[in-house]
């Protein structure tokens, strides 16, 4: 009987050796499972986040390009022009442009970035349609609007 007893115990240790190894592979698979869906949203995260960091820079880009041209309109503005002259429609279409852009940019980015773009905005547009004073120049009449905004936008691309 001792000898049935012995091999009882011996199954019955062997059976919760069995039991305790599942136990713990199955501990083991959950955690590997659990840290590998964290990993996955993790680069989820990242991806998305670097796509919208890329989506920024386009936008500032096609902000900065069509506020140029729009300086360059204003550079060349004619002393008259009527809603017919070559200069009025091609400049016509820069700042209806530059208006989109700078519309985009309330979209995508803080306010703070916003109203910097905003006010660059109505200094091109008045100094497109109304022009300076004699004397006064047109870039250094941007440059204060200007420097604000791009110094703004990248301190939100940090």
């Amino acid at each position: 009987m001792t000898a049935m007893a012995g091999q009882v115990w011996v199954s019955l240790i062997s059976l919760g050796g069995v039991v305790l190894g599942g136990m713990l592979s199955y501990l083991v698979q959950h955690r590997t499972q659990l840290s590998a869906e964290r990993a996955e949203r993790q680069r989820q995260r990242d991806a998305l986040s670097e796509a919208r960091r890329a989506e920024r820079l386009a936008l500032l880009e096609r902000f900065i390009e069509v506020a140029a041209e729009a300086e360059r309109s204003a550079l060349t503005r004619p002393a008259e022009f009527d809603d017919t002259h070559p200069w009025h429609i091609r400049t016509q279409d820069v700042m209806n442009r530059l208006w989109v852009a700078e519309r985009l940019v309330r979209v995508q980015f803080p306010l703070p970035v916003h109203d910097a773009a905003r006010a660059y905005f109505l200094d091109l547009n008045r100094t497109v349609w109304e022009g300076l004073p004699d004397g006064e120049s047109v870039r250094d009449y941007l440059e204060d609007n200007r420097l604000t905004f791009l110094d703004t936008a990248r301190s939100v691309m940090d």
